[in-house]
């Protein structure tokens, strides 16, 4: 069980996220309005999650983000005393999304310790993986990779710059019984597509991109088209036809309209056609609120190179 808990309307709470690894909550409060409820409010939406037949240990406060500081807020993290409820040993759990497994670390892993918001988008892009030679991009946990070998794709080689996340992406394998199934290469991806980009096609027949967010401001998203181009034209040069890309942008400053426009510009550069398969976006239990339009952030498509 791991999900983003929405209580009521979905715009209840502004300034505060509740997500759901398992047994533990994890909270990020990012309003002063909220941390003043907070108190009040956290042992109340256990209980209710209690009523409804759920096993909860404990919360865990991730509120260690800079935004806060706007608010007048502090930074930091630690446990939140449930009243009645002893202090979990661990922040360190087990969760299973779409069949597989992974251990979550909610104190130290990124952003309240796993991306909850790609869980639909593993799962489709796993739909195409059957046969493939897949090259993960950006694996940070091993995800994506995950659900493809789980598929069954003919060979998964996830790569990423950080060897801590390469360590628990090989843990998650192993949770599965998949860690012969799955290659972990810690590199640099731009690094490696340039490589691969200028050998002949055909080592990878389906490419999955899902770095993190190039741009966090407007005033650099000039420079994260050019980043995004870069590793989707590389891509699009190492398919061969009819071959599958799977890829991403998780920036509300990457408007949909602006990595289209990008998609498009690779794809003429690399002399291909894109036939898209499926134009999606976040899981339902992260909202899209039109009245804020920073909820409006995940772009997600799955094209065959034609």
């Amino acid at each position: 069980a791991a999900c983003r808990v929405i209580f009521g309307e979905a715009d209840a709470f502004p300034g505060l996220t509740v997500d759901r690894f398992e047994n533990l909550l994890v909270t990020q409060t990012l309003s002063l309005g909220m941390e003043r409820l907070k108190d009040t409010l956290f042992p109340l939406i256990v209980e209710v999650l209690e009523e409804d037949g759920e096993k909860i240990d404990g919360l865990f406060e991730r509120n260690d983000v800079a935004l806060r500081e706007k608010e007048g807020l502090t930074q930091g993290k630690g446990w939140f005393a449930l009243p009645g409820k002893e202090t979990p040993e661990s922040p360190i759990t087990e969760i299973c999304e779409n069949g597989v497994f992974y251990r979550v670390d909610v104190e130290n892993g990124q952003k309240t310790g796993f991306f909850l918001d790609q869980k639909y988008n593993r799962r489709a892009a796993a739909q195409l993986a059957t046969g493939k030679r897949v090259l993960d991009c950006f694996t940070h946990t091993g995800a994506f990779g995950l659900n493809c070998a789980a598929a069954g794709a003919a060979s998964v080689v996830s790569v990423d710059v950080s060897e801590d996340a390469l360590t628990t992406a090989r843990h998650n394998a192993a949770l599965n019984g998949l860690d012969g199934r799955v290659e972990y290469l810690c590199a640099d991806v731009f690094d490696l597509l340039t490589k691969l980009a200028e050998q002949k096609r055909g080592a990878y027949d389906y490419i999955i991109l899902d770095p993190p967010a190039f741009t966090k401001s407007s005033a650099t998203v000039a420079n994260a088209i050019r980043g995004y181009k870069e590793i989707n034209l590389k891509a699009m040069r190492i398919l061969p036809r009819g071959g599958y890309l799977a890829t991403c942008s998780c920036s509300h400053f990457m408007t949909d309209d602006r990595f289209r426009a990008m998609l498009a510009d690779a794809a003429k550069d690399a002399q291909v056609s894109l036939r898209q398969i499926e134009a999606r976006q976040q899981g339902p239990d992260h909202p899209i609120l039109w009245n804020v339009p920073e909820t409006d952030y995940l772009k997600f498509y799955l094209f065959q190179i034609v």
